[in-house]
């Protein structure tokens, strides 16, 4: 049997639970992609509450939906092609610019930039010294702010890829996108990152 066969019986027996209203597949679920659906919509909102706000009722809206969803894509990719149509429409009402504190409330993620494979090697000069915290901060706070100028479809892009290490595959399917405009807008979004990222280190010198 195939992994893929495996992992189709698992999420039948799984939407299965869910629809007979047990709690315990329910905590499973949500405690198997909440923080990632949070990440996410921080990146496309202006703020840690509106953020919870929109995965809040995603949750709502993937329960009362359950019932219809017809497995034409993975429960997974459902779940977060509904948080990305509410954090988008709830964007376009805001019709602000997202705070950079919203991109690391409460979050390493500046850590997981590692997975562009770059960025923490330049501080090596600093190791040792009593300077390398504050370099460290410093640059955190640089990467919070190329992410936050980043325009949202990079940005999501960016998140999935890069910080939630998500396949090229899932992204396409969550976002309705082409390889080639996902390959693109990654390219794009981690340039930018890394340019801004180059001349803050230049700056550093």
């Amino acid at each position: 049997m195939s992994g893929d066969q495996v992992n189709s019986r698992g999420e039948a027996a799984l939407i299965a639970a869910l629809l007979a209203g047990d709690q315990e597949a329910f905590r499973t679920l949500v405690s198997k992609h909440n923080d990632t659906m949070l990440r996410v919509a921080r990146s496309m909102l202006p703020g840690k509450g509106l953020a919870e706000e929109v995965v809040q009722e995603t949750w709502l809206a993937v329960l009362q939906g359950l019932p219809r969803f017809e497995g034409r894509s993975s429960l997974k990719t459902w779940m977060f092609r509904i948080l990305t149509n509410r954090g988008r429409t709830r964007s376009r009402k805001e019709g602000r610019t997202i705070p950079i504190s919203a991109l690391n409330e409460d979050d390493s993620s500046a850590d997981a930039f590692d997975r562009v494979g770059m960025w923490r090697r330049p501080l090596n000069r600093w190791e040792g010294t009593p300077e390398k915290g504050a370099a460290d901060r410093e640059l955190g706070q640089a990467i919070e702010e190329a992410v936050a100028q980043l325009p949202e479809r990079q940005r999501q892009v960016l998140t999935y890829r890069d910080m939630k290490g998500w396949t090229s595959v899932e992204v396409c399917n969550v976002m309705e996108i082409s390889e080639t405009n996902q390959r693109v807008l990654l390219h794009r979004a981690r340039t930018k990152v890394r340019l801004a990222l180059a001349d803050y280190l230049e700056g550093r010198r």
